[in-house]
């Protein structure tokens, strides 16, 4: 049969395809009694007809998916097929159940080949999708066990299938659509002779899940960033830079953005109301500000619906000076992350030292964390953030040349890529002379993705022009990141070779 020759359709099995359907489950099933009968197909159609699915060519039924709901916990754990059949062979649907169960994939002998099965088996899969069902489970046999049941154990059996040294028709299937084995099932089908009574335990997990019956407490899919890329100016006062932020602030929370991103060291030009022959003395009069600063912001957080990443600012503690992003949420609460890694410049100048933890914030808009400037340029950082389950990362930066910013950019680009996440750069512009260490900036800010189908393709979300005071925006969809880790093109984090090399975090402040 030529591929032109087709013409496929899938659809829900309806009650008058019975006979069909006994035709095709009678001349594959020769091993274990045939088709179901027709009271048991009927009754699966009216219990969960949109579990059962069928694959049509011109009309003419060629495969079948059968499918009801299960309690997860139960079936989750070895059970025999018995444990679904009901009085008169019925197979018993769960009508409150949080996961399905595939009961039965068949395709005609003469339509093998063309990879028709996965098609079903995507119909199951997105079905869970879209009734928000943890899983799908199975119970797969081993039907060429008999094969090697002298020589193996059904154990070994199962290791040699899935390191590819015997091919098993359904487990090898099984396996190359995303399922996974939990455990082995003993006495599962005792009259299939082929598998000798055994079967695995199959799992597919949905990873769109939401347990949530609370629309309150649903998880966000689209997120809103919007970001300053700040030009440096002279002030004469606290309060007129303060007057700047909120001005900022309100913009980007009128464009409904979830997230207000500030620069690195947005606030230096403060420096300038000082003697600045010591820089260590202007570093510690612009710290006196710091606590006002987060106070403040904090409460634009609140009052304008909107969480904001101050950028960094110096902090005092007793003689020690750290630089110190706040993440400040829209329901008051205020968390605070340090620069890990200081750069020669603020060490030699600002006699600034480095914080000594590096954390992840959960917020209602995602799981985010914070990477100062030239922190984003040690990857061992945005591993353990993604370990820990980062979706956006936030790198205020601040850069005087060309060179400065695009060691930032590049190194924000391979964290995205390599940690399957979104990254936020956000730095200032402008000159300064006045002020020590301000004469000069370099930026363009960005929002990069990964790099897959879903995305740019380019993984460049958005982008500011080069050193030119504006607002940037992008929204962000977190499910296209859940998407990734299971099924992108290659799976960065699932693929780590965790028996050769590890990234350990030596303690926790």
């Amino acid at each position: 049969m030529s591929p032109e020759e087709l013409h496929l359709q899938i659809r829900n099995l309806r009650l008058d395809d019975y006979e069909q359907l006994k035709e095709l489950m009678d001349a594959i099933y020769t091993d274990i009694g045939g088709a179901w009968s027709r009271f048991t197909i009927e009754k699966l159609i009216k219990d969960f007809a949109e579990g059962q699915f069928c694959l049509e060519d011109n009309g003419r039924i060629i495969g079948v998916a059968l499918t009801v709901k299960v309690a997860y916990n139960k079936f989750s754990n070895p059970h025999t097929y018995d444990d679904l059949i009901g009085h008169r062979e019925a197979i018993l649907n769960d009508k409150k159940g949080d996961a399905l169960y595939g009961l039965d994939v068949l395709i005609h002998p003469d339509y093998r080949g063309y990879r028709l099965g996965r098609r079903l088996y995507d119909a199951r899969k997105e079905l869970c999708r879209q009734k928000n069902l943890r899983a799908i489970l199975a119970g797969g046999r081993i039907v060429n066990y008999h094969k090697y049941s002298n020589d193996l154990s059904p154990s070994q059996y199962l290791d040699k299938v899935q390191r590819r040294e015997i091919y098993d028709p359904i487990l090898t299937f099984q396996l190359a659509n995303d399922f996974s084995v939990k455990r082995l099932l003993g006495k599962y089908l005792p009259e299939d002779e082929r598998s000798r009574g055994f079967a695995t335990l199959l799992e597919w997990n949905n990873f769109l899940y939401d347990p949530s019956t609370n629309m309150l407490n649903t998880r966000v899919q689209n997120v809103r960033v919007g970001a300053v890329q700040w030009q440096m100016r002279s002030v004469e006062s606290v309060d007129e830079l303060l007057q700047q932020v909120e001005y900022f602030v309100d913009a980007l929370s009128s464009y409904q953005s979830d997230f207000a991103v500030l620069p690195e060291f947005f606030n230096a030009p403060l420096m300038g109301l000082t003697d600045q022959s010591q820089q260590m003395n202007a570093i510690r009069f612009l710290a006196g500000f710091t606590e006002r600063f987060k106070r403040e912001m904090s409460q634009m957080a609140v009052s304008y619906n909107v969480n904001i990443i101050t950028g960094s600012m110096p902090l005092q503690e007793g003689d020690s000076i750290y630089n110190v992003s706040y993440l400040c949420r829209r329901d008051g609460s205020v968390e605070e992350q340090r620069k890990l890694h200081i750069t020669p410049h603020e060490k030699r100048d600002w006699v600034i030292e480095g914080g000594d933890d590096v954390r992840v914030f959960d917020t209602d808009a995602g799981r985010v964390g914070i990477l100062i400037c030239y922190d984003v340029e040690f990857p061992e950082l945005g591993r353990i953030m993604a370990e820990e389950g980062l979706e956006i990362l936030f790198v205020p930066f601040w850069t005087d040349t060309r060179n400065a910013y695009l060691r930032v950019r590049h190194c924000a680009q391979a964290r995205a890529v390599e940690n399957e996440c979104y990254v936020v750069i956000c730095g200032s512009v402008g000159n300064l002379p006045e002020v020590e260490s301000l004469d000069v900036q370099y930026a363009q800010s960005a929002v990069f993705s990964p790099s897959d189908f879903a995305f740019p393709h380019d993984a460049v979300m958005s982008e500011t022009t080069p050193n030119t005071e504006m607002l940037m925006f992008s929204d962000l969809n977190l499910d296209e990141l859940r998407y990734l880790h299971h099924e992108g093109s290659v799976t960065n984090k699932k693929d780590r070779r965790t028996d050769i090399y590890d990234v350990v975090r030596k303690h926790r402040s």
